[in-house]
């Protein structure tokens, strides 16, 4: 059976490609279970720094496939297509170690956006065109609310769930749900930039520093501050930190920065 997410490594860098473009990207549970797979592969590939995840076709992700969710019975809500492996799939990006990067090859819906507000950063052409479409089919956006509300303006988030309306990428990047919004000439190039900057840091500091953008602004100024120090120690004089201590002072790149080819 044709595989509906592909994978690559290059550099450094791995992309796992959405390619349903026939459903426009849906997540179908088969593009789910494909999904989930080639994230597992490219958190466990030691030689993967960066993820990158995109799309072919026109659109980066439709949402729920909705013939599939109307076609196939079920007894329950815990059978519903929609849930499949989302959740899971939420989480590994959410939780990855390793930067993620979505660079959205266009319009993005519903479930989509799920995606696009867990990944670390985010880009898309200028022409894309974003919406949380569910209240209109009368369903919620339900599991992406989790990492969406994480991202976006308070006020943005009620007026685009609750209306349903189409914004466009330079409101998005507005509001939080994009990192940058460029022309689409140049969204490769950006990706590139990015994948290249992150790759220069040092693994266990950039996992460490995720979880700290993450969980820091839920914790006291004071107590911030004395685990901060003891972070910053640590991390001072870790194995890690020394060797990037060592390759600035001797004009080198560390030993974790891929050779160029």
């Amino acid at each position: 059976m044709t595989r509906l997410v592909h994978k690559e490594l290059s550099g450094g860098v791995a992309t796992i490609t959405l390619d349903s473009p026939p459903n426009r990207n849906a997540l179908s549970v088969r593009l789910l279970g494909d999904l989930e797979e080639r994230l597992g592969w490219a958190l466990s590939e030691p030689e993967a720094r960066v993820i990158v995840l995109t799309g072919t076709g026109p659109v980066f992700c439709s949402g729920a496939d909705l013939k599939e969710q109307r076609a196939t019975p079920a007894t329950g809500a815990a059978d519903a297509p929609v849930t499949a492996s989302f959740p899971e799939i939420l989480s590994l990006i959410w939780e990855s170690p390793k930067p993620v990067v979505c660079r959205l090859n266009g319009t993005a819906r519903a479930g989509g956006l799920g995606l696009v507000a867990a990944c670390d950063f985010a880009i898309a052409p200028e022409s894309a065109s974003f919406a949380f479409s569910e209240v209109r089919l009368g369903v919620v956006p339900a599991m992406i609310s989790v990492p969406v509300l994480r991202r976006l303006d308070p006020r943005a988030a009620a007026e685009y769930f609750l209306t349903g309306e189409v914004f466009d990428a330079a409101r998005a990047a507005e509001i939080g749900l994009l990192t940058r919004a460029v022309p689409a000439g140049e969204l490769d190039a950006t990706v590139a930039r990015y994948a290249e900057m992150l790759i220069k840091g040092g693994p266990e500091a950039l996992a460490i520093t995720k979880r700290l953008v993450r969980e820091l602004p839920q914790v006291s100024f004071e107590e911030g501050l004395r685990q901060m120090t003891t972070l910053s120690a640590q991390r001072f004089t870790s194995a890690e930190g020394q060797e990037g201590i060592a390759a600035f002072m001797e004009k080198r790149a560390p030993a974790w920065v891929p050779p160029v080819p």
